[in-house]
């Protein structure tokens, strides 16, 4: 006998997959398994099944033809094969919380793919399968782009590609950035990705900032964002926001005391960062924009920019700390600072020097 697996359209009405069933069991092929895939065209049957060694690949086609189905694919299958489908997906989970760098090995494996490929640019505008084409939206940014010959890829397949997708930046976010940062005064803060449990504690931090420290960070205005912008802020679409919180001591709560976000469109990422009044020019800024900044290298953006008045000196002092290659460009009173990933790795490549930036806040840096 010889395992085979075998993909086919039918109605999806009521008997069909009977009769397809039945073409295959006069052929002596005993069915393993099956995964039903709802879509527009029909129900996609996709079967493990073991056939006598007289069979081919011609028969199978034959035989389910006749069962009324219809753009059959058949193919050998392994013995990997008789893991059902919540078993493997369960071992790629495991797999990725222990390492998420082998998500696209992982994405190849469960769809059986020609190629993988993790892109900076804008995604399409849907996101899904199309034909022998899959793209997945990476939410640190991004997307994934999957190729395969045949068959075509199912609405089910998709679901589960992007469930691993979500996991592995869960996983990203939860394990690489959670550090207690010592600062020169001795304090002890605890840096770690924020999540939408953090708005009351956030509103909170926004709340005891100056009005004029909540006008440097959002530009506009004194009163701060509202909860829902909050909410973006804190988990955005794309990209990555870390909160620095004091933990609970003698006397009083743990609290938030800064919220650094990296927001990402395409290969572009913005920076921002708010700290509260007493915890300024102690470092606190410059460590969470490094981690920020470290993070968009893994990611690959093309360049980072953030936006400042140009008379808020501590914030482009916090700039110049990370070191980068960048351009600033004037619009008034508001400096735009770009920082170009790109340059910034064949500079370390090369150990050229960073360029100065000119500006009205050289000489107090």
């Amino acid at each position: 006998m010889t395992l085979w697996r075998i993909r086919a359209t039918v109605d999806d009405r009521p008997g069909y997959l009977s009769v397809l069933t039945a073409s295959l069991a006069l052929r002596g092929v005993n069915i393993l398994s099956v995964q039903v895939h709802t879509t527009e065209r029909g129900a996609v049957d996709d079967f493990l099944v073991d056939a006598p060694d007289t069979l081919d690949e011609r028969d199978l086609v034959a035989a389910v033809e006749r069962g009324r189905g219809r753009d059959c694919w058949v193919a050998r299958s392994g013995a990997r094969g008789l893991v059902d489908q919540p078993t493997r997906m369960l071992g790629l989970a495991n797999r990725l919380v222990r390492d998420p760098d082998v998500l696209g090995e992982l994405l190849g494996s469960l769809l059986s793919a020609r190629s993988v490929t993790w892109r900076a640019t804008p995604g399409p505008e849907r996101a899904g399968p199309g034909g022998e084409t899959m793209w997945l939206t990476d939410p640190v940014g991004g997307y994934f782009e999957v190729l395969r010959d045949v068959p075509a890829f199912t609405p089910a397949e998709f679901a589960r590609a992007q469930a691993l997708v979500d996991l592995a930046a869960t996983v990203v976010r939860q394990a690489a950035d959670r550090i207690t940062l010592v600062l020169a005064d001795g304090a002890e803060l605890t840096v770690r990705p924020a999540t939408i449990d953090d708005l009351p504690a956030v509103r909170e931090t926004h709340e005891r900032c100056s009005a004029r420290t909540r006008h440097r960070r959002y530009l506009s205005g004194t009163s701060g964002p509202s909860d829902a912008q909050l909410r973006r802020l804190l988990e955005p679409a794309s990209g990555l926001s870390l909160v620095a919180v004091r933990e609970a001591h003698p006397g009083g709560p743990a609290r938030v005391v800064a919220l650094a976000n990296l927001v990402a469109e395409g290969t572009m990422g913005e920076l921002a960062l708010l700290v509260e009044d007493a915890w300024q020019r102690r470092g606190v800024g410059s460590a969470l924009l490094r981690r920020l900044v470290t993070r968009a290298d893994q990611v690959g953006y093309a360049a980072l920019v953030a936006h400042t008045q140009a008379d808020n000196t501590a914030m482009l002092r916090t700039l110049y700390r990370l070191g980068q290659p960048r351009r600033v460009d004037r619009d008034g009173s508001l400096l735009t600072v770009t920082l170009s990933r790109v340059d910034a790795q064949v500079q370390r490549a090369t150990g050229d020097a960073a360029v100065p930036v000119p500006g009205p806040a050289a000489a107090e840096a």
